[in-house]
């Protein structure tokens, strides 16, 4: 596993970007840090490497080990926290007293979770879903969409579909493009191209051989073809404050271990960035 050395981003003060930009928050769904942080290195990524502080992912660690923990705990405010001793000041937090990770620069809401905290101030808040914790056919579901004003989801969105992601991009245009100009958006989108199964990301790969670490690999470069589509829509109206992120890794055989939801160092290790975008010209 890849253990580049990567700086901790430094701080923000977010009460002065929340209210002023739009805010765009991309889940990269089980990617491992040591799959992202070689492909940037190799050039395999290059409309995400060019948004990342010096070309390189943060290492953090995830907050979870698989989607509806992880994600339960980043709508609370709980993003990756860096990969070295903190505390780490956080971008988002509940009011909560006591808080040793909330700061001067944290956006502090009065709600119980960061999504209803931002519509209190004026956002629209969108999600376009990809894995089944977000494809609102039960109720488990609809808990996490549901926390948005709006929420999107089909079949070609999910972890079947070899065109997830550009299914995904094109519904994020059409919801910027039907906003009217003076509404503040936050826009999540679940990425499910990485998921298992991911083997149709990669030429030659088979249904029998099954996913692997290079067709995960193959699903982060899919991705990136279409990243940029993602970023100048987010970016076209104002300024945008992005984070692109992991929910959680994925173990593809290590010391036995296959898929997530347990506690190995491939899941627990995620790659992070956060960059503004503005595409407006």
């Amino acid at each position: 596993m890849s253990t580049t050395s990567t700086p901790t981003t430094p701080p923000l003060d977010m009460n002065e970007i929340v209210g002023s930009h739009d805010l765009l928050l991309v889940t990269l769904d089980t990617l491992r840090y040591d799959v992202a942080q070689e492909l940037a290195e190799a050039g395999r990524i290059p409309n995400l490497a060019r948004h990342l502080p010096g070309g390189v992912w943060e290492r953090r660690h995830a907050p979870g080990s698989f989607t509806y923990a992880s994600h339960q705990a980043m709508f609370a405010g709980f993003l990756p926290t860096p990969a070295e001793p903190g505390p780490h000041p956080r971008l988002f937090a509940a009011r909560f007293a006591g808080s040793e990770t909330t700061t001067s620069g944290t956006f502090v809401y009065d709600t119980p979770d960061l999504v209803s905290g931002l519509a209190a101030v004026g956002y629209r808040t969108v999600c376009i879903g990809g894995v089944g914790f977000f494809n609102k056919q039960g109720p488990l579901g609809s808990v996490l969409p549901g926390l948005f004003q709006e929420s999107h989801w089909e079949p070609e969105f999910g972890v079947t579909s070899p065109t997830s992601f550009e299914a995904q991009v094109a519904r994020a245009e059409q919801v910027v493009a039907e906003l009217p100009q003076e509404q503040l958006l936050f826009l999540f989108v679940n990425v499910s191209a990485l998921h298992q199964p991911n083997w149709f990301h990669l030429p030659g790969a088979t249904r029998e051989a099954g996913d692997t670490r290079a067709t995960h690999a193959a699903a982060l470069e899919y991705v990136d073809r279409h990243m940029g589509r993602l970023l100048a829509a987010a970016g076209s109206r104002r300024p945008c404050f992005a984070i692109v992120c992991s929910d959680h890794g994925t173990a593809y055989g290590e010391d036995g271990y296959s898929g997530h939801r347990i506690g190995h160092e491939v899941v627990w290790t995620v790659p992070y960035a956060h960059f503004f975008v503005d595409e407006a010209r």
